[in-house]
């Protein structure tokens, strides 16, 4: 598979297995990152122990990204040290950009545009962070909250059933071949029985003379 393709291009398709995949090894690279992040604490004094965690996050650990619009996220700016906020850039940028890259593949296997990522993805995390702001207490309460708050649950949902869930359109689409369309290939071609051996190919009859007999005989180099 081209790896390069897989993480940072938006062209083509990927199946379910793949957008799955692609979810772990970002699990893994923010677990490293949060590893290096905790040797780099330990070394200035902030902490005496590392520990390691590994989260599982439907749009791949990107809740930084929403508190650019979080007014608490500012507070704490200028108590973060430089590294870990490098770390959290540089990570982040990487984690959005494979994101993008492989639910847009996805999306297009699935038979959508890519700009389905919008309401699938930005629209409801960015409406999480302000449903945060209300909770506490930065905008004001209101009962028609409560159903905008359903809707959004419900556009999330929605998003999680077409990327991780739903089955690809059969066949190629107006995206690209269908990705199980190799896979599937190979696998009945290793699965089909022996061609079967042909009688007549191999089998002449040979008419009487003055030589052997005649009637059946097997062809010679058969």
């Amino acid at each position: 598979m081209d790896w390069t393709w897989y993480f940072f291009r938006f062209d083509g398709r990927i199946n379910r297995a793949l957008l799955w995949q692609a979810l772990l090894i970002v699990a893994l690279l923010a677990g490293l990152l949060g590893i290096i992040a905790q040797v780099i604490w330990v070394l200035e004094g902030t902490t005496s122990s590392i520990k390691f965690k590994l989260n599982f996050d439907f749009d791949f650990g990107l809740d930084d990204l929403f508190k650019v619009v979080d007014p608490r996220a500012y507070r704490s700016l200028p108590s973060a040290d430089r590294p870990t906020l490098i770390l959290k850039v540089l990570g982040t940028s990487l984690f959005l950009w494979i994101y993008l890259a492989t639910a847009i593949k996805r999306l297009h296997d699935r038979d959508r545009s890519g700009w389905w990522i919008i309401p699938f993805f930005f629209v409801p995390n960015l409406l999480f962070h302000f449903r945060g702001l209300v909770l506490w207490g930065f905008l004001p309460d209101a009962d028609w909250f409560v159903l905008f708050d359903l809707a959004i649950h419900a556009l999330w949902l929605w998003g999680l059933i077409e990327l991780f869930i739903a089955p690809g359109t059969s066949g190629s689409n107006r995206f690209g071949p269908d990705p199980l369309a190799g896979s599937e290939d190979s696998s009945v071609s290793a699965a089909s029985p022996a061609k079967s051996w042909d009688q007549q190919s191999e089998i002449e009859f040979v008419p009487p003379s003055a030589g052997p007999p005649g009637g059946m005989h097997v062809k010679r180099g058969a």
